[in-house]
């Protein structure tokens, strides 16, 4: 039987669940329908985009851009202010709606998943005819769009929900590939980023199609493996390196672009926590233990710095990934506003894979160090079944509560 995947995916999510949760509280605009932005604080207009409606994305407003140079372009613009908790639950309630339809469920971000759905397509005359009918079902149920992509692979249904929208199904299949994809833009790849791109462009590369008839080698030459990777994308070649909720060799991570730009140690820590809560529980979930992470920091400049730190042990634990990534935001912090923050973990190690030991960890202190990271790593994991038993937001740390 031939494998088929579909890639959900919510359409403007922080919008669309900001205009659902405000019209079920008796507002008379839907955000949706006119140039709208969910950004910082409506008074100062201080922070930057985080999603922007259809109509404001026509005065060409961006995402991530100050939310003051959005108000230049569009001064009727409307503004909500971001609720990540309220995103989370509805991100919830979706999974566990569409887990009523099969258990092969991967979320990979809040507000898109993908879902295997060979084991239940005896159920359908067609997968567009299953994908039609959960779209619809989750327009009925919650109030929201989304977009569904099928193919036989995770590359191509994430490449085909990314097709017209909103509330939209769209099929790439192999044999549609010339037809559906090749005259797209390479900057439309799934991976193609701005300096690939580039690099592209300089060899005269400038769409899909161009792309998947070049020589590979050549693409190695000049962006190494990243190039390899690129034509095996072009020629709808997947090896399942596109979940990314799936553990690469390159590992496990995840950033945040600010509602309000980080001015104090304290704020920028509690952005920290948050994504190492999340990081972490992912390493937990694929059963993994990191062994090196590293942080990004961009500015309110755009400019961007990194640094990475090798552990003394690999872990999964949130206090672990926590400590580490404060101890390189210090040391990478110039005191100026902080835009966005991300924390990844590399150099991962299966859980069962057993500790190599050397005459050195016999020594006090790393045996003290082990017990902590263990005792750290049980109460993750309680913390996991409770929050999955109850909701992700069943238990916070206390200085998310302040």
């Amino acid at each position: 039987m031939k494998r088929i995947i579909f890639h959900i995916d919510v359409n403007s999510a922080y919008l669309s669940w900001t205009a659902v949760e405000q019209l079920k509280y008796g507002a008379k605009v839907d955000l949706r329908t006119v140039p709208s932005i969910i950004g910082g604080n409506q008074e100062s207009r201080h922070g930057v985009v985080l999603a922007k409606s259809p109509l404001a994305k026509r005065y060409g407003i961006r995402t991530g851009e100050p939310v003051a140079q959005a108000f230049r372009k569009c001064p009727e613009l409307v503004m909500a202010p971001p609720d990540h908790k309220m995103y989370q639950e509805y991100s919830r309630r979706l999974m566990e709606f569409l887990k009523t339809y099969t258990p092969d469920i991967d979320q990979v971000s809040v507000d898109e998943c993908f879902l295997d759905f060979t084991g239940i397509s005896y159920l359908y005359s067609s997968p567009v005819e299953a994908a039609f009918a959960m779209k619809d079902a989750i327009y009925k149920k919650f109030g929201f769009t989304v977009n569904v992509g099928i193919s036989v692979n995770h590359l191509l249904a994430k490449m085909a929900s990314d097709f017209e929208k909103p509330n939209k199904v769209h099929t790439l299949f192999p044999e549609e590939i010339p037809t559906k994809m090749w005259q797209l833009p390479i900057s439309d790849l799934y991976m193609a980023g701005k300096s690939s791109v580039n690099v592209l462009h300089k060899l005269e590369i400038r769409t899909i199609g161009e792309l998947a008839k070049s020589d590979p080698k050549l693409l190695e030459l000049h962006l190494k493996s990243h190039g390899r990777t690129l034509w095996e994308f072009a020629n709808g070649i997947d090896h399942e390196k596109v979940r990314r909720g799936h553990v690469e060799n390159k590992g496990i991570g995840n950033s945040t672009t600010l509602a309000k730009d980080a001015v104090t140690e304290e704020e920028a820590k509690k952005a920290l926590l948050m994504l190492s809560e999340s990081v972490a529980g992912r390493l937990r979930k694929e059963k993994q233990r990191a062994g090196m992470v590293s942080v990004e920091v961009k500015y309110h400049t755009f400019q961007t710095v990194s640094h990475q730190k090798q552990l003394e042990e690999a872990s999964n634990a949130d206090q672990v990934i926590y400590q580490a990534a404060c101890e390189l935001f210090l040391e990478l912090w110039n005191g100026e506003p902080v835009r966005l923050l991300g924390i990844r973990t590399s150099k991962l190690k299966d859980e069962s894979e057993p500790v190599q030991m050397s005459i050195f960890d016999f020594q006090k202190v790393q045996k003290e160090q082990s017990v902590k990271n263990e005792k750290h790593q049980k109460l993750d994991r309680a913390l996991d079944e409770i929050r999955k038993k109850y909701g992700e937001d069943a238990v916070q740390k206390g200085t998310l509560l302040k």
